[in-house]
């Protein structure tokens, strides 16, 4: 079977360079380029759709990945939600949408494989991406990332769930100036 050559230059870099962290995901997803001040719902599952992150010790390290490439700027997190097979974001990547997900999926899977000593496939190639066109769309995704553990029965109140920045504990940025209403902007 023959490789593409996104594929082969990908796992030919991440055996080469042991300590790489995001070349080892191949993701299916069309090139955008710069997508500098655009948010973005995304969604990306679990391979197969396993359930992974419903332990402390994967979701945890998951979202201490999260808010590392965070603090590191190389994207702005608006909000989150991790399910025990999948996660959802909203989120601004600084350079490009490719290279967030390139480190969020890539750098997870580096550790998890790493510190906690998982083996085998992680994610999905792929994930799902939407541009979050003004105000209206954003609070509906606000409102579907936040009650998602609350309708696949994980807790009482989306409040409750740890593992999303509904919880409250987690620092997120703001909501981008261009998407507030007039009356938010004032």
């Amino acid at each position: 079977m023959s490789l593409g050559g996104a594929a082969a230059l990908a796992l030919r870099y991440s055996s080469d360079k042991k300590s790489a962290l995001a070349p080892e995901v191949i993701m299916a997803a069309p090139y955008r380029g710069n997508t500098e001040q655009s948010v973005y719902f995304i969604t990306a599952c679990r391979f197969q759709k396993n359930s992974l992150f419903q332990s402390e010790r994967m979701a945890g390290l998951f979202i201490e990945d999260l808010l590392h490439y965070r603090d590191h700027k190389d994207y702005l997190l608006h909000e989150f939600v991790v399910m025990p097979d999948h996660f959802h974001l909203l989120i601004t990547p600084l350079f490009t949408l490719e290279r967030a997900l390139q480190l969020i999926k890539g750098g997870f899977s580096f550790r998890a494989k790493k510190h906690l000593g998982f083996g085998g496939e992680i994610w999905e190639k792929s994930f799902y991406d939407r541009r979050v066109r003004n105000f209206e769309e954003y609070r509906s995704f606000c409102h579907y990332i936040h009650p998602n553990p609350v309708k696949r029965g994980l807790v009482v109140a989306a409040e409750d769930y740890r593992y999303s920045s509904a919880c409250g504990t987690f620092v997120r940025d703001a909501t981008p100036q261009r998407l507030k209403p007039d009356i938010m902007s004032a």
